[in-house]
């Protein structure tokens, strides 16, 4: 495995599983929030939530610490993101992890390291992750 980590936001891991990809070797991580916010939508169906478990059990979760909520709370004050934005954001800075996220939002923010998911992919196609 390589050096590189990758903290991956909700739309992506959606985006990964409709589109059934797989990510280049890296470590990779994902917040107790995109974790709610996966499991938490009302149609959800078993097969989808036994799919969803098994990409987040490949994945380190991120739960919120002290040191994520004082991050979280600068991030809000300074870059004024909405909240589930903010905490994910600190938890990419905390771990020392790219954000892996299509949020213009968050992109147009300089919080924290920022990769678009197909930036991820083809940096990997071409052996630059």
């Amino acid at each position: 495995m390589n050096g590189a980590k990758y903290l991956l936001d909700t739309n992506i891991l959606i985006s990964a599983l409709n589109r059934g990809l797989s990510f280049p070797e890296a470590q990779y991580f994902v917040s107790v929030i995109s974790e709610i916010e996966l499991l938490s939508f009302p149609s959800i169906t078993a097969q989808e939530e036994v799919q969803i478990q098994k990409m987040l059990n490949s994945m380190i979760l991120v739960e919120l610490t002290s040191r994520i909520k004082k991050e979280t709370i600068l991030l809000r004050r300074q870059k004024k993101l909405k909240l589930p934005d903010a905490l994910i954001c600190a938890s990419a800075i905390c771990e020392g992890a790219t954000l892996v996220t299509n949020d213009l939002q968050l992109h147009a923010t300089d919080s924290c390291e920022v990769k678009k998911l197909e930036d991820l992919l083809n940096a990997d196609s071409q052996g630059r992750v």
